[in-house]
């Protein structure tokens, strides 16, 4: 069995790496999770007069920076006049030089969604008339490339590192505490702690390029690494970084202090480790939670700590795993059968907190059950779930092989093992009296073996030789009687091992669990790389909302109506603190009722408050209106209104006055299409 351990772990290596290649390549553009539902002036239309500025409008809120929205004219020309700014709920708007000519514009985009991932895009519009333009608008995919695909395989080695990490030191602290001392567990931790740290330190190097121009060359931009460490991805790695090192000094005590204690001072120390480790653990899964899907969408509050206990429990069940398929198959200590049934118990714990916590954020992230086989991520979470179903079902059978190795050890007769017992000791006996022998000879020899070498004890000239040394030979008789004890305990100590691992590969039942145990950590690979692609892919929810959005802001250009509008007005009242920007947004937009939201914010776009905000709805073409709305005050710079009614399609204006103060107001308009 031993001759055949190399060539398994190194199928599984292939394994791994083959997956997370297919995987990583096949993330492609679905790593954009937020969309553009909405933009003024809209995609393809051709307006009168030249805008004042360009709004764009997303399916969640997103991170904007100095070129994030772009505006070219047919040249190619920048005529945008500064960074976008937020005017309103998930609306973005960057405004632009005053009096530009007729001609087709392409906007360019490329922002970073609520949950990290970059999202890039462009789209024209016309004013007075189309034209030639110069400026293609198609783009490069956000986080495609070369920096893409390291990225997505530092996020893998990030995951694959803390599950082996958390794992195997909760299977040595709470089922196998005499594993501590076993070189093959510890190498197997302190491995999961590098490779955390080295995948964290390269994500954070990686991240600036990620998320902006693509390019392996800005990898090492001093400047772009201080902007991504004033983002919340950067926050959330520099927070693990630290962490990581406390992980570090729970490690050293783990395999350091830890196996010296004896009675209530280990009992003491191994409560202190628990609540330290959990603590670490938590916080290290919190690192992801709070800057990726459980962050935004649907019940953020309560998400986050589901995805921390996911997190952990993940790790606690597939590096445990890991941990025990170690003990079994390099560990110089046999893992005793009390460990395994153990790590059968908080194995179950684990699933349960999986099957659980799986539950809550499939609805979350799904929201129907058609998004099972209409989006990406449905598709790859059923994929999730038949691999958890396969896994659980090794499991079974690992926890029967369990089973029938404590039956052996504890109901079957007792003249069986003993039998194979004695004949193995009988084997060794012979092999210990052997070695023995032969060590005393290489001793006698001064360390030069040779057929001879046991003669050295015995009568003869060269023991009288030193007959008239005395001390001096007391001395070195000494010194040769220690270093021939100590010679002999190491071989003896190897001579042990040896019989031990022989009676372990023997075992027909230890057999079964070791290899039932190998194609567990088999299905945990690819499961790991099922839900490293899981997190770079938009949620099913979000990418149907994007979907129906985009097909009702299509329906409503060819078919003259529209969905929900935002017009983005900038005032001036001449007063103090009188210029600023309100934005109005009416959904659906229809005949019939409507919900009306009013925005107003500064220049800077910073939201505040002025003492009155009133709408008013006219259809010149119909002689209808002016129709009075007046919003209610909700939050700073937010008025609100339901049920506004709009009796008649058409191409209605929407004037807003504004009041700065007693004397100072100033009223604004736009036009927009309803119904």
């Amino acid at each position: 069995m031993p001759t055949t351990v190399a060539p398994r772990i190194r199928t599984l290596v292939l394994l791994f790496l083959a997956v997370t290649g297919a995987l990583i390549a096949g993330t492609g553009q679905a790593s954009a999770h937020a969309a553009l539902t909405g933009s003024d002036p809209a995609q393809g239309t051709v307006v009168d007069k030249a805008p004042t500025q360009v709004s764009l409008t997303f399916s969640e809120q997103v991170s904007t920076g100095a070129d994030a929205v772009r505006v070219l004219d047919p040249k190619g020309k920048r005529v945008d006049t500064g960074e976008p700014s937020a005017v309103g709920g998930t609306t973005y708007s960057v405004p632009l030089h005053s009096g530009l000519p007729d001609g087709t514009y392409t906007v360019t985009y490329q922002v970073v969604s609520a949950d990290s991932h970059p999202v890039a895009g462009a789209y024209t519009f016309s004013i007075g008339a189309p034209s030639a333009t110069s400026v293609s608008a198609s783009t490069r995919e956000a986080g495609d490339g070369a920096v893409g695909g390291l990225y997505g395989f530092g996020r893998y080695m990030s995951y694959a590192g803390f599950i082996v990490m958390v794992g195997g030191a909760a299977f040595v602290l709470a089922c196998w505490p005499a594993g501590t001392g076993v070189r093959a567990l510890q190498r197997l931790v302190i491995s999961g702690w590098l490779a955390l740290t080295s995948a964290t330190l390269f994500l954070l190097l990686l991240r600036g390029s990620y998320t902006g121009s693509g390019e392996l060359g800005d990898v090492f931009d001093l400047e772009l690494l201080g902007q991504v460490l004033q983002t919340k991805t950067g926050a959330a790695l520099v927070s693990r970084l630290l962490l990581l090192a406390a992980a570090a000094l729970f490690i050293a005590v783990l395999f350091g202090a830890y196996d010296k204690r004896e009675g209530e001072e280990k009992r003491d120390l191994t409560f202190g480790l628990a609540v330290g480790g959990t603590v670490v653990a938590a916080g290290l899964a919190a690192s992801w939670a709070m800057a990726e899907h459980a962050s935004t969408g649907l019940q953020p509050g309560i998400a986050m700590p589901v995805d921390i206990v996911h997190l952990v429990a993940v790790a606690t069940w597939l590096g445990g795993l890991c941990a025990l398929l170690v003990a079994l198959y390099r560990g110089d200590t046999p893992v005793g059968l009390p460990a395994v049934r153990r790590f059968s118990q908080v194995a179950f714990g684990s699933v349960v907190a999986l099957v659980v916590t799986g539950v809550y954020q499939s609805w979350r992230q799904l929201g129907s059950w058609s998004a099972f086989t209409e989006t990406r991520y449905g598709q790859l979470l059923l994929i999730k779930i038949g691999l958890v179903a396969l896994l659980v079902g090794i499991a079974w059978i690992s926890r029967r092989w369990t089973n029938r190795l404590g039956e052996t050890a504890g109901g079957k007769p007792a003249g069986t093992e003993t039998t194979g017992a004695e004949a193995t000791g009988a084997e060794t006996a012979g092999a210990e009296t052997t070695g023995a022998a032969e060590a005393e000879a290489v001793v006698a020899a001064g360390g030069r073996k040779s057929p001879t070498a046991g003669k050295a004890s015995g009568s003869g000239p060269g023991s009288r030789s030193g007959a008239g040394s005395g001390s001096k030979s007391g001395s070195i008789s000494g010194s040769g009687d220690a270093k021939r004890a100590a010679q002999l305990a190491r071989q003896r100590a190897a001579v042990d091992a040896t019989r031990q691992k022989r009676v372990r590969d023997a075992d027909p039942q230890r057999l079964g669990l070791r290899r039932s145990v190998l194609a567990e950590a088999g299905v945990a690979v690819v499961l790991l790389a099922v839900t490293t692609a899981l997190t770079s892919t938009e949620p099913g929810r979000t990418e149907q909302d994007a979907k129906a959005a985009t097909a009702a802001s299509s329906a409503s250009a060819s078919e003259g109506t529209s969905g929900a509008v935002t017009l983005d007005m900038s005032f001036d009242t001449g007063g103090t603190d009188g210029k600023g920007v309100v934005s109005v947004d009416i959904d659906p937009a229809r005949t019939g009722a409507n919900e009306m939201h009013v925005y107003v914010t500064r220049p800077n776009g910073r939201a505040f408050d002025i003492p009155e905000v009133k709408v008013a709805f006219t259809l010149e073409a119909q002689k209808i209106g002016p129709l009075p709305v007046t919003p209610d005050h909700i939050t700073t710079g937010h008025w609100s209104a339901n049920g506004v009614q709009i009796p008649m399609a058409g191409e209605w204006q929407i004037a807003v006055t504004v009041r700065t103060s007693d004397i100072d107001q100033v009223t604004v308009s736009k036009n927009a299409q309803i119904g």
